[in-house]
């Protein structure tokens, strides 16, 4: 048994976390470069948390240069155990309306401009992710989130894009008719898939800020309706997290969905043709199955 470290990856409009004890900013160095951001950690009530923002301080980072990778193994080398992926996202269903908040349970990824696995030439592994999020994390979120008295939707179908741009009219149509997607966003791929990785539990939290371009009422996306909802979403979001301490608990067990060994039986290349450097590289990441 070990502690539980609770790590919220915050997107646009929530860079940092109100009511932590002990707040401390503190910077960690990767392999893969430097996390978008020093990292928040303290303590709020009596469980480990940890607060990183997306996007940096001031929102300087790009969703495709985001460095993804840093990030996820920065989180892991704090010992993080749960990872709550908060961001603001575009909705393609009519009941999921601005303002509203998405369980995601799934992922089409379109993404194309980033690095999407810590493993590669010389340290082959593949890991499932037919199931890319954490039921038992994502349960946690959806009960903390109803009871500060916001309107969640239990499970939906993320259609990550690369972006900067938002969509067409006839990309948002396509993806909402034809492929069957509830929300889109432009952070959360690969962060799930390197989360998972990691042997860190993903939960994904859309918030809903727009009905994209698809909506013949709404038209197309208005950056600043978005920015007046996002403030309000943002309110909403840190209310979220304060519930989670208590539901999550201090002592952490193991994921009765095996998130955390999700490495188990991943790495393809045999031990004696493994690159000293990748190995090297993966401490933090796999370094439970490669010492």
């Amino acid at each position: 048994m070990t502690d539980t470290i609770i790590a919220v990856i915050g997107g646009s409009g929530i860079y940092d976390i109100d009511g932590l004890d002990g707040a401390e900013w503190v910077s960690v160095e990767t392999p893969w470069g430097a996390p978008s951001d020093q990292i928040l950690t303290g303590r709020l009530d009596g469980v480990k948390m940890a607060f990183l923002p997306r996007h940096g301080r001031g929102h300087v980072h790009t969703p495709s240069s985001v460095p993804y990778r840093a990030n996820i193994d920065a989180l892991k080398r704090l010992g993080v155990t749960d990872v709550i992926s908060v961001s603001a996202c575009g909705s393609f269903r009519e009941e999921m309306a601005p303002g509203d908040f998405v369980v995601v349970d799934q992922f089409i990824d379109r993404t194309f401009a980033r690095e999407k696995s810590f493993f590669g030439p010389g340290l082959v592994a593949h890991v499932s992710v037919a199931h890319p999020t954490c039921p038992r994390l994502s349960a946690a979120c959806l009960d903390a989130g109803r009871a500060a008295g916001i309107t969640m939707h239990e499970g939906g179908t993320y259609l990550a894009m690369e972006g900067p741009q938002f969509s067409t009219l006839a990309e948002s149509k396509m993806y909402r008719e034809n492929w069957g997607a509830n929300v889109i966003g432009m952070t959360n791929m690969p962060e799930a898939k390197l989360a998972r990785e990691a042997e860190l539990c993903y939960a994904s939290i859309a918030m809903v800020t727009d009905y994209d371009s698809w909506h013949p009422e709404h038209g197309e996306v208005d950056v600043t309706e978005i920015i007046a909802t996002l403030m309000g979403n943002a309110d909403k979001g840190r209310a979220m997290v304060r519930g989670l301490p208590a539901r999550l608990g201090a002592e952490r067990h193991p994921c009765p969905h095996g998130c955390d060994r999700a490495l188990e039986y991943a790495i393809l290349t045999a031990p004696d043709a493994r690159d000293p450097a990748m190995i090297e590289k993966l401490d933090a990441v796999a370094g439970r199955v490669l010492s």
